[in-house]
């Protein structure tokens, strides 16, 4: 990619979207408890007065949470967004969006009327013009102040509960970071005292879907800030990889020649600063991450735990977690057995479905092996791999639902670990979004994957999948349904048969046309089951 290219790129500047609404990011929107911005089309709030939403109360979810957390009031993201805002906009129809100025994933057009499809696709299979083009997108992207949205960079009450508003602006891609941040982030309690055992966003059933909102929300952004409506996040599907095949210079940054934790001069990610990657000086200040840079990206792949993480996950693995069939289970955290979520997040033995938490499989293995920005939790975004990687697994969640075709009460409406209920509102989304409303295939949502398309065969055998595996559960009752016909079918015939031997035998003059309703009453068939 020329300089001349990426420059060009650079000033391409649209609005683009993330947290907290930059229109809301003020005293008067945090006293009076309401973020309804207008939309630019018309003026009013929520785009009103031309039909697209209206400024409404929040309808929070009252179902019982789980005992993780036990705890109340004393975290920010409790109830979310409540504690900043309990009105916000609700579109209608296809419209989305803070101020519903947007059209809802997979729809397009000045009445978000037009249903749109696209795939994603793998990035060793794209042209070499394409992947250079996602590569300057991320860079343009690491560079490209957001205008719509800022960070808090406080808590609401050291807001001083919304009089003294605490705010920041920054760039598109690291906005994501610090999104990735905030919903993993520790709990604080005041001070030294922090509570760990908290996640919005891993190890609990809402994983999955937070993780889809992510990455189309980045992938909406990109589209904006290029004027590439038709982009879309490429995959790296690591299955059987014997190394990181993305870590070169080609692609995603290969390793420094005099330093194996750092990435190569040659690659412009090696100039990327991170953000979000002290937890530990956070939680002793007592302080949220407010994306001052901590330096560049750290990565040595291959040089980490190996008895944590032997290698990396195998095709074996993958389709055994595809065959799980319930998607939660148990507690329904990292500890829940025989669950898919929990098997392809990574904290149950991808042989077993058994949890493990001293070993790391599927997902969680790619952040172990990365061995460096990756493997931390809360800061794993800085790492551009973690697109790659979490395209993969979302296309890895997409295959069980077409397999399964699980109904939407398949997903917990209650006593999950806190923010995972169904109703509950994913942490720390502004526009809304629901767990339950991205439990749904992705064609629903505008988008496919290139390897899920082809060969019809295979997509043919996932569709019968679930029936097969149903006619399996019920054959004994099958057998048993058709021996008990085959009786009755014989039993009948005979008797036919009699009848019309009988009425062959009767004089026509003294056979009824019709028979009386006494006795059509006693040649009814009854079975008793």
């Amino acid at each position: 990619m020329s300089l001349f290219a990426m420059g060009f790129l650079l000033v391409i500047l649209q609005p683009s979207t993330g947290q907290f609404p930059r229109a809301c990011a003020n005293m008067q929107s945090l006293l009076r408890k309401e973020c309804c911005p207008p939309w630019d089309g018309d003026g009013s709030p929520c785009g009103e007065l031309s039909s697209r939403g209206s400024c409404q109360n929040i309808l929070l979810s009252q179902a019982p949470l789980g005992p993780q957390f036990p705890f109340s009031g004393v975290d920010d993201r409790e109830d979310w967004p409540s504690v900043f805002y309990n009105r916000t906009c609700r579109c209608e129809g296809n419209f989305m969006g803070f101020n519903c100025g947007e059209c809802k994933f997979g729809f397009s057009g000045l009445n978000c009327t037009e249903r749109q499809l696209r795939t994603r696709r793998n990035i060793f299979q794209i042209t070499t013009s394409e992947k250079d083009k996602f590569l300057a997108y991320l860079n343009l992207a690491k560079n490209t102040p957001s205008q719509d949205y800022v960070i808090a960079t406080g808590t609401y009450t050291q807001m001083n509960n919304g009089s003294n508003p605490m705010f920041r602006n920054i760039n598109v891609y690291d906005l994501f970071v610090w999104m990735h941040y905030y919903a993993s982030r520790d709990t604080l309690l005041g001070g030294s005292n922090v509570w760990r055992d908290i996640d919005f966003a891993h190890e609990a059933p809402g994983f999955l879907p937070w993780h889809r909102v992510f990455l189309l929300m980045w992938e909406r952004e990109i589209q904006k800030i290029t004027g590439d409506e038709n982009f879309t996040i490429p995959y790296w599907d690591w299955r059987d990889a014997e190394d990181c095949v993305v870590c070169t210079d080609e692609y995603m940054g290969g390793r420094h020649p005099t330093n194996p934790n750092l990435l190569s001069p040659a690659s412009f990610f090696s100039s990327w600063q991170v953000i979000c990657t002290r937890s530990e000086e956070y939680n002793s200040q007592q302080a949220l991450c407010n994306a001052t840079s901590e330096g560049p990206i750290l990565r040595n792949p291959g040089n980490h735990d190996k008895s944590r993480t032997p290698r990396l996950p195998s095709s074996a693995e993958v389709e055994f977690c595809l065959s799980l069939t319930q998607y939660e289970s148990g507690s329904m955290d990292k500890m829940a057995n025989y669950s898919f979520r929990n098997t392809l997040e990574g904290f149950a033995d991808p042989r077993t479905a058994i949890s493990n938490i001293s070993q790391s499989g599927l997902h969680n293995a790619l952040h172990i092996y990365m061995n460096g920005s990756m493997s931390q939790v809360q800061g794993s975004a800085n790492d551009p791999i973690f697109v790659l990687h979490h395209a993969f697994v979302d296309s890895i969640f997409e295959r069980w639902l077409r397999r399964h075709r699980p109904m939407l009460e398949v997903y917990p409406a209650a006593n999950a670990p806190i923010g995972h209920n169904r109703e509950n509102y994913m942490v720390p989304f502004i526009p809304l979004y629901r767990n339950g409303e991205f439990f749904k295939p992705s064609r629903e949502l505008g988008y496919d994957y290139e390897y899920l398309q082809e060969p019809a065969l295979d997509s043919f055998q996932e569709f019968l999948t679930p029936y097969l595996e149903q006619a399996r559960q019920i054959w004994g009752w099958l057998v048993g349904a058709a021996v008990f016909g085959g009786i009755v079918t014989a039993v009948l015939t005979g008797l036919i048969l009699a009848c019309r031997k009988k009425r062959r035998g009767t004089s026509s003059e003294i056979q009824p046309l019709l028979i009386e309703s006494e006795d059509y009453n006693n040649i009814s068939y009854q079975s008793n089951f």
